[in-house]
């Protein structure tokens, strides 16, 4: 007829690094990956962990919701934040997000 056979070409060995540079693609998208976001946020976490452990009474810190206001006392899992003369709240210690500089809220 007019329409010649079409037959399978023969099967050649495989290349053994052909399997392994599939891969490579997916393993430096990892390594990307972990050092522009796992990495980071890690140090954050350990930094914020040491300022949490560090905390005292009189330090003057600013709570995640906005709140500044002085150290009265610190506990295990609860912090007593003075915000206004003999005003105190009281507010879980991971709410704490930074600690200010001494005399920051004397000047505002």
């Amino acid at each position: 007829m007019m329409i010649s056979d079409a037959f399978a070409q023969a099967a050649t060995g495989s290349d053994p690094t052909s399997s392994w540079m599939g891969l490579l693609p997916m393993v430096l998208m990892f390594v990307v990956l972990y050092f522009l976001m796992i990495r980071p946020q890690q140090k954050r976490a350990k930094e914020h962990k040491s300022l949490l452990d560090a905390l005292a009474a009189g330090d003057e810190v600013i709570t995640q919701g906005g709140i500044a206001g002085t150290v009265a006392s610190v506990g295990e899992n609860f912090v007593k934040v003075e915000i206004a003369s003999g005003v105190e709240i009281t507010v879980q210690k991971p709410a704490i997000s930074a600690v200010l500089p001494k005399g920051t809220l004397k000047n505002a």
